[in-house]
């Protein structure tokens, strides 16, 4: 009997729910040949060591342990690229989704579907699980401007509940941003032509352990994905999102500067309080942002904020020296100004990228 279903559970910090979640599947997918492939992002709190054990006993689950890698869409396509069967369900490892529905999801792919998405949207459907008014007003925002730029009638382009042919997947795979929360979102983006979508009823359960993940940086790497794709992915999502950081410290800068000397200190002063206050507000935007996969936590985020000041430090030499040569060769100051600022951006960029934030 060949397997028909892969259930994909990105994972992070969530043992307690383990076990949950392979009895949840047994008893709903009686009947059906299936397996479970939890993608682990390292978790401290034993997350893979639980996935083993199970494992040992229960051919059906798997485990990938990815180590220097982060975030829940690349989970996703590790796992699914990992499959054999001829589809692929994506559900999240903390229980909040309704598992009884891939059934009927599954059903709705064979019958013609290209991709079934659980919606908590539609008659049948509850978001009652959403844990505080913040995260019901940016699944709300979400699905607005999402509903927009695919150009879907679906209630739901921000769920992360869903199940497509693995074929299908497969097809897509290469066009994938991989970056942020928002897999279904960047499967619907990344399809040359409008899928044919199913959208199942379920209702959203409260999370029983572990933590939500869902905050207001996964809106502004919706948001971030949306550039990419209108981009063409010529210039990488993170060196933009690296470049508007560095165009934000520039203003924390010149603020600090000016609360400075209006405070009666020397422009020399008042001008290395504000470079080194921008640069600690840099470090924690990209540290939060641009390199959210790879976050830098406790010892190893001072250590970070110190090289990324030294990083930062080097690229404001390499500046001035590019400027002051580029200067004394056609005279334009703005031209000049200009190419030194855009080495200093790719300096800091790629250093910090191999040092700072380096693959742990």
């Amino acid at each position: 009997m060949s397997l028909a279903l892969t259930v994909v559970v990105p994972c992070y910090n969530e043992r307690a729910n383990i076990a949950p979640m392979v009895a949840s599947l047994d008893k709903a997918l009686t009947g059906i040949n299936w397996e479970v492939v939890f993608v682990d992002d390292d978790s401290p709190d034993g997350t893979t060591t639980e996935a083993r054990r199970i494992a040992q006993e229960d051919p059906r689950v798997r485990c990938i342990r990815r180590v220097g890698r982060r975030g829940l869409s690349s989970a996703v396509i590790e796992g699914a690229l990992s499959s054999s069967a001829e589809h692929v369900a994506v559900i999240d490892g903390d229980l909040q989704h309704d598992e009884t529905r891939l059934p009927l999801m599954l059903q709705a792919v064979q019958n013609g579907a290209d991709m079934a998405v659980g919606s908590r949207h539609i008659e049948g459907g509850d978001s009652a699980g959403l844990s505080s008014p913040l995260r019901v007003k940016l699944s709300e925002t979400g699905i607005k401007v999402a509903q927009r730029v695919t150009h879907t009638k679906i209630t739901d382009p921000m769920s992360g509940f869903f199940l497509l042919r693995r074929d299908l997947f497969e097809a897509l795979a290469k066009r994938l941003n991989g970056q942020g929360f928002k897999i279904l979102l960047d499967l619907l983006l990344a399809s040359p032509t409008r899928l044919n979508v199913t959208e199942v009823a379920y209702k959203f359960r409260p999370r029983q352990a572990g933590e939500s993940k869902l905050d207001i940086l996964v809106l502004v790497q919706f948001a971030g994905m949306l550039l990419d794709k209108a981009l063409g992915g010529v210039v990488p999502l993170r060196f933009v999102s690296f470049a508007l950081v560095g165009a934000f410290g520039v203003l924390i800068n010149l603020l600090v500067l000016e609360l400075a000397r209006g405070a009666g200190l020397g422009f020399s002063l008042a001008q290395t309080i504000g470079t080194l206050v921008a640069m600690v507000a840099n470090f924690e935007l990209n540290n939060q942002l641009t390199y959210r996969a790879s976050k830098l936590k406790g010892a190893r985020a001072w250590r970070g904020l110190l090289l990324f000041m030294l990083v930062c430090g080097l690229g404001g030499i390499a500046n001035i020296g590019i400027a002051n040569a580029v200067y004394a060769e056609n005279g334009h100051s703005l031209a000049a100004g200009a190419a030194g600022a855009v080495v200093g951006v790719v300096w800091n960029y790629a250093v910090s990228a191999t040092l700072v934030w380096r693959a742990r």
